[in-house]
């Protein structure tokens, strides 16, 4: 019998799933502002027109992408664990879905300020019944460990097997998916409960900040509640009790504010990397220091969060050329250490394994997840240092 023709109802759907996977992949390397529906039906080998008959905008095909990777997710875990299967073989499917759709993991947490009130609502309810369900089968294995120690888990693997997104690291699919296991690993040996106090650095005291770091300060707490572009110069400038035109007398344009952050953050992250290296020279210990000096930045200020989650609003500006150099040598400056600690380990292997240890403490901070708890800095370190051993 002769194979039958698609129907135009199979073609359909077939052209909106590749709709939506045109989009999610853009949406991850630009960002999802600077990202047009041509440029996604580009992509997709399609023209412009033909999008609107499956979608009505790119908010609605935003919706749908980030719903497809919770889709994924679900059926990932459901094959993982049918028939009574054992926390092995949910490792090895998450390790699948790492590496061949890695935006099912990774999507929501970049774009989330973007959906509606109640698409965020139906997004997080479905992701944290498939982290329940992975905590329940790492719970299963190590009855050691208290319910939320294992959710704590679960979402460090999400966010590790979703961390290939943030990196260009040229690796096959294969070892990829290997290195990736073998940090997941690492996770679920860990024990939250036991991760050590977090000592912060003493407080110093200065003098107070000028009207330009109060329009930072205030910049950088709205971009982080609702992102960089639906946050206007007004918005920024009656923050601080000014008239919006006023801002301009500080700073050229928003984009302008938004450099400035990095910057601040850059040399905060700088001032720590120095204090780190006046007090050892031991690889590991130096490792183990960036690596609480990360968490105390990223957890006591909005800017560093602020600065890595808009990163695509400032790729290919020519004033923001120097602050993306400075983050790749701050994360170079990591792999190095790392290879120094295991001289076994390859570059691009060092740059999987601190990509997803910074993915861990980034996405928790991005989606405020137990931000507020007293334990957060310390576990967040303690899982970090899990994932690069340690």
């Amino acid at each position: 019998m002769p194979d039958r023709k698609p129907t135009s109802r199979t073609r359909g759907a077939d052209r909106k799933r590749q709709l939506v996977d045109s989009a999610a992949a853009l949406f991850l390397q630009r960002g999802y502002a600077q990202v047009s529906l041509a440029d996604i039906a580009r992509s997709a080998g399609v023209t412009a027109p033909s999008v609107y008959r499956h979608f009505d905008d790119k908010q609605s095909l935003l919706a749908a992408a980030v719903l497809a990777g919770v889709d994924d997710l679900e059926s990932c875990t459901d094959r993982a664990l049918a028939d009574g299967a054992d926390a092995n073989s949910l490792i090895s499917t998450v390790c699948d879905l790492a590496v061949q759709r890695p935006q099912a993991a990774s999507l929501w947490r970049w774009t989330s300020n973007y959906l509606t009130t109640e698409q965020n609502k139906l997004v997080a309810v479905r992701t944290r019944e498939v982290i329940g369900h992975w905590a329940s089968a790492l719970a299963a294995r190590r009855t050691d460990l208290s319910e939320r120690e294992a959710v704590q888990l679960a979402w460090a693997v999400l966010s590790v097997s979703g961390s290939l997104t943030v990196h260009h690291t040229r690796m096959s699919g294969a070892r990829a998916r290997d290195e990736i296991e073998k940090l997941i690993r690492r996770i679920l040996t860990l024990s939250p409960a036991a991760a050590p106090p977090f000592a912060t650095s003493p407080t110093v005291t200065s003098v107070p900040g000028s009207r330009r770091d109060e329009i930072l300060d205030a910049a950088a707490e709205l971009f982080a509640d609702r992102g960089y572009t639906d946050v206007g110069v007004d918005e920024i400038g009656g923050a601080v009790g000014i008239a919006g035109p006023s801002v301009y007398k500080h700073f050229p344009s928003k984009l302008a504010i938004l450099v400035a952050i990095g910057q601040r953050s850059g040399a905060r992250l700088e001032a720590g990397v120095m204090a780190v290296y006046g007090a050892t020279s031991d690889p590991a210990k130096l490792l183990a220091g960036m690596v609480d000096s990360y968490v105390e930045t990223i957890t006591s200020t909005p800017d560093l969060s602020v600065s890595f989650n808009n990163s695509p609003a400032l790729a290919g500006q020519a004033s923001a050329t120097d602050l993306v150099d400075v983050q790749r040598r701050y994360v170079a400056r990591w792999v190095d250490l790392l290879m120094q600690v295991d001289p076994e380990i390859k570059r691009d292997q060092g740059a999987v394994a601190v990509h997803a240890a910074l993915s861990i403490v980034n996405d928790a901070v991005r989606m405020r997840r137990g931000s507020e708890s007293p334990q957060f800095a310390a576990r967040m370190a303690y899982l970090m240092k899990g994932v690069l051993a340690l």
